[in-house]
């Protein structure tokens, strides 16, 4: 009995991990919330829970976006091999994802551990969503101008932040880039590419940098499972974001967040 709740207890936060990370709500302020509300704990290896769950997540996200991670790669290679104009814009783009990248990537180096002290609890995380939803509400409306051709380094560098703050538990990952693009005007399609595609090297440089650390103990099928949910989870949970994106319902997530924040801060 105690291996079937086990069993039950990471397929579920495998599923919760992998619905929530693509959407607005903040996937690591659920966790903590599932496990502080409801009494549900994971073992002492649940940093190789969290890094598996992050895997599972970033896998889905390249096949969705598989193509344009190809075109990107090709056109990129050949502007440059061939310097030949017609490529440039891939080129940029890719350029714009490194320079993004940066911040994120230099503050969790840093500060992560601080970060993680300072904001530990549920309050914070209430709070953290209550700035998550009043963001999402503000850029509720706008649409933009901005495609990929018109990006710049001031541009990726504004989003780079915004994916650095999102570093604080229950700050939404895609929500602060996503809020970023649109508030610099980019338009819904090319925030919600930029916004996953940038995604990939922060994720991907977690992964390689705690990756020797994982340990997997006496629960292997549990985190295989809750791999392979968080897997399907995030596939259609994107796909369902990306419906979203198009036809401009945000607010949505703000009444969600708004909503999920003050009940936190009820209880708390």
């Amino acid at each position: 009995m105690e291996e079937l709740i086990t069993l039950i207890k990471y397929a579920f936060l495998g599923a919760l991990q992998g619905f929530t990370e693509p959407i607005p709500i903040s996937s690591s302020g659920h966790l903590v919330l599932a496990q502080e509300l409801f009494g549900i704990s994971i073992s002492e290896n649940d940093f190789s829970f969290e890094v598996l769950m992050n895997f599972a997540s970033l896998l889905a996200v390249v096949l969705i976006y598989r193509k344009d991670l190809i075109r990107l790669m090709e056109n990129g290679r050949k502007y440059v091999t061939k310097r030949d104009s017609v490529y440039k814009n891939d080129f940029m783009f890719i350029v714009y994802l490194i320079i993004g990248t940066i911040p994120a990537g230099v503050v969790g180096l840093l500060f992560e551990d601080r970060i993680s002290a300072t904001f530990r609890g549920i309050a914070p995380i209430g709070v953290a969503l209550l700035v998550t939803g009043l963001a999402l509400w503000l850029i509720r409306n706008l649409k933009g101008r901005k495609s990929d051709r018109n990006l710049t380094i001031r541009d990726a560098l504004i989003v780079g932040c915004a994916q650095a703050i999102a570093l604080i538990p229950g700050i939404s990952r895609s929500g602060a880039t996503i809020v970023a693009a649109m508030g610099i005007g980019m338009k819904r399609e090319t925030a919600l590419r930029y916004s996953f595609l940038l995604y990939i090297p922060v994720s991907l440089g977690t992964i390689l940098i705690k990756i020797k650390d994982i340990d997997f103990g006496n629960l292997l099928i549990p985190y295989i499972i809750a791999f392979i949910l968080s897997l399907i989870f995030s596939y259609f949970s994107l796909k369902w974001f990306m419906g979203i994106m198009e036809r401009g319902n945000l607010k949505y997530f703000a009444y969600y967040c708004f909503a999920i924040g003050c009940l936190i801060l009820f209880i708390t």
